[in-house]
């Protein structure tokens, strides 16, 4: 983490920049489908929960499965997308994530719900590990800092999956939406494969170090050992964040139903709201970049989500909730996205694999900790422990900002 972004550098392939954009609006196109499932799936979560007759608690671990999938693949997947290429990987993620939405709606208890769910999160995570390591080689060969802009993908993805979700909530059952869904998601997966498939991909980062392509002199010679400890603490920082994005996916509509009386269509504006807002974030996440460095941008994003997820958790009305929640989405976009791209920069597939794994932590902890303090205390008070995190984000980064610089010198 350094305070701005150099330019890296990268082998282009050898149709040049056309197929550089061709691969890379393809690659925005997956991290947009799996934000377009998500979405679509965090609508009806309260829906489940009536069919299922879970409680809160009950719930939350059966959504443990969605995590659990994702944080058991991820190592495997690192290795996969070493030996037969991130885009082949990306693209049967993709598929079976689409056709995993479907089952949900199918179970009729929490515990068939959450084996159910950890199919979902599996092909969730696999998603996770290959289109980010498939973004940092395309940020490498296109020597600009874009990765939040793939990120801004996922994110766009999630508002349209949840604000469709929303307006149809009241009109189609949970079977049929999440049907249609998946339907939409395999068209979007064939699609989008045929175009990334079909171009050849950028080098893999680490690959182009070792044969001399780095940005300078001792890229190779940083110490294993320091390079782990700063992946471990980008998955910790990642960690925090997950545990935000995951806790306004799984219970944003249920905070907006259950304790300030929303309707199911307000209820799934939550979650939009939010993503509407991450999209932003990342989409002007370049020129943050830019302006403010790494560093900056994580302390002020954590800072700035510790005080929307206060107002959103303790608000007396849903408009307020909501304009917490957009302040939250603003100040959260660009934390997770900066956190793993450094992580793959540093250690490839491996190292977006071990912080993805560490970030999903936060997902795996999320939806049961606030299961069983909704249980225990209130979910507005809950709700709170979202705020917490983001500030530890934000003095996790000033605290180790000087430990942290010498290193990210050594090994960019």
């Amino acid at each position: 983490m350094v305070p701005g972004p150099r330019r890296a550098s990268g082998p282009r392939p050898p149709d040049g920049v056309g197929a550089l954009r061709g691969s890379r609006w393809a690659l925005t196109a997956f991290f947009a489908l799996s934000g377009f499932v998500f979405g679509g799936w965090v609508v009806r979560i309260p829906d489940i929960k009536d069919q299922t007759g879970a409680s809160s608690s009950a719930l939350g671990l059966a959504l443990l499965g969605v995590s659990a999938g994702a944080v058991v693949t991820m190592a495997l997947v690192g290795l996969l997308c070493q030996r037969y290429g991130n885009h082949p990987v990306a693209v049967v993620a993709g598929t079976l994530l689409a056709l995993s939405v479907a089952l949900p709606p199918h179970t009729q208890s929490a515990v068939t719900l959450g084996a159910v769910l950890l199919v979902f999160g599996t092909a969730f995570g696999a998603m996770n590990v290959a289109v980010n390591s498939a973004a940092v080689d395309m940020v490498a060969a296109l020597r600009r800092p874009v990765m939040p802009s793939f990120h801004a993908g996922f994110s766009l993805g999630g508002m349209l999956g949840a604000g469709l979700g929303g307006l149809v909530a009241e009109h189609l059952s949970a079977a049929w939406h999440l049907a249609l869904l998946a339907a939409i998601g395999v068209g979007v997966a064939a699609v989008a494969g045929w175009a990334l498939l079909s171009r050849p991909a950028p080098a893999p980062v680490l690959r182009a170090r070792a044969n001399g392509r780095g940005n300078g002199p001792g890229r190779d010679e940083a110490p294993r050992g320091r390079t782990r400890w700063v992946v471990a603490v980008l998955g910790f920082v990642a960690l925090c964040t997950a545990y935000g994005e995951g806790a306004l996916a799984d219970w944003s509509a249920l905070h907006l139903r259950e304790s300030l009386d929303a309707g199911a269509g307000v209820a799934g504006a939550g979650y939009a709201v939010f993503a509407l807002a991450m999209t932003v974030g990342r989409l002007t996440g370049m020129a943050t970049l830019r302006r403010l460095g790494q560093e900056r941008t994580l302390m002020a994003g954590g800072a700035t989500a510790a005080g929307g997820m206060l107002l959103a958790s303790l608000a007396p009305t849903v408009w307020l909730a909501l304009a917490g929640f957009v302040v939250t989405g603003l100040g959260l976009a660009n934390i997770f996205p900066v956190a793993i791209g450094q992580a793959g920069a540093l250690a490839g597939p491996r190292g977006v694999a071990a912080a993805s794994t560490l970030g999903y932590g936060g997902l795996l902890l999320g939806p049961v900790a606030i299961g069983f303090l909704a249980d225990w205390l209130t979910l507005p008070a809950a709700m709170t422990t979202v705020a917490l995190l983001a500030a530890v984000t934000a003095v996790t980064v000033w605290a180790l900002r000087g430990a942290l610089r010498p290193q990210a010198d050594a090994v960019r």
